[in-house]
């Protein structure tokens, strides 16, 4: 089969290599799927260039989510790939008991684009910030993967959802989505324009994927006993918080690795996905994929994502 491969850690464009490998063969409690599409995550990028908290020896096939086709039944499937290759590849295995079923009406590429995004979404906003109805929600980079699922999830919740983004195109695409406010951060004073907004409140919840100046900027526009939901740092700096601003607004900062559920509460994951099922049928989320591409522009496709030139999830299809 023909498969992605990371050869030595360094630029996406520069390491990887579309090669000729022997089709995985699964092992006890594992499944063979064909993939049908998998989505793509800024994780994979920081993967290539050996900048993730996670390191697979080398050579590794990349990609941590996908949708598939169970070889032999046919059964449509979602989740991350189980060892041997990832998702860029035309086939990958998967632990049968992590193999979640595809709703139906659900599309190969929304559901390729469901899983990691949206798992992190609802655990980040219901079990680690605790957002309640009502509550104003503070959502970075919302024309994002990331963002657009936090959108959706925190619009579902009956939160009152601010989103940033930067320019034209994506400030109309977090309206679309939902949002009740939008602030484009390449024009406007983020941390004036939410206090505008919420009426000098600030934001009870932010959901922030980017850290650097934005995290600096959530603490000075979080609400009384908020909570800043630390996802990611895509800007490239991992910022630092005083103790003592802590206290000011007796808020909190919370942590979310999604992926170390997967070891410390797996049914957790289980409850999420029928949940998620359950939101997607009666249409309160809908999976926003920017950008389809075949398998065989994986390169390119690391690098729009990494200089930020794409809205939703970008999916490749084998």
């Amino acid at each position: 089969m023909r498969a992605w491969r990371v050869h030595t850690l360094g630029d996406p464009a520069e390491v990887l290599s579309l090669d000729d490998v022997d089709q995985p063969v699964p092992g006890e409690g594992q499944l063979l799927v064909r993939v049908r599409a998998a989505g793509l995550n800024f994780p994979d990028v920081l993967m290539a260039r050996g900048e993730y908290q996670e390191r697979p020896p080398l050579p590794f096939v990349p990609g941590v989510e996908l949708c598939g086709e169970v070889v032999g039944t046919g059964q449509r499937v979602l989740g991350g790939p189980a060892g041997g290759p990832g998702a860029f590849a035309e086939y990958a295995l998967m632990d049968a008991a992590a193999a979640w079923p595809v709703p139906d009406g659900m599309s190969d590429e929304q559901a390729a684009a469901l899983h990691l995004t949206y798992q992190t979404g609802h655990v980040g906003l219901h079990r680690r910030a605790r957002l309640q109805a009502g509550e104003w929600l503070l959502v970075h980079a919302g024309a994002g993967g990331v963002g657009s699922a936090a959108i959706q999830l925190g619009k579902a919740a009956g939160a009152r959802v601010i989103a940033t983004a930067g320019g034209a195109r994506k400030t109309e695409v977090c309206r679309g989505l939902g949002a009740d406010h939008v602030i484009d951060y390449t024009s406007e004073d983020v941390v004036a324009r939410v206090k505008e907004i919420t009426g000098g409140h600030g934001a009870d919840v932010v959901y922030d994927p980017v850290g650097g100046d934005v995290f600096d900027a959530s603490r000075r526009c979080v609400a009384f006993e908020g909570r800043i939901v630390v996802v990611g740092f895509t800007s490239g700096r991992i910022p630092e918080v005083p103790a003592s601003h802590v206290l000011v607004k007796n808020y909190s900062v919370v942590g979310l690795h999604w992926g170390l559920y997967r070891r410390h509460d797996p049914a957790l994951i289980g409850e999420v996905h029928q949940e998620l099922c359950r939101l997607f049928t009666a249409g309160q989320i809908d999976p926003l994929v920017g950008d389809v591409r075949p398998l065989a522009e994986l390169p390119e496709a690391m690098a729009a994502i990494a200089d930020r030139a794409t809205v939703g999830k970008v999916v490749l299809k084998p």
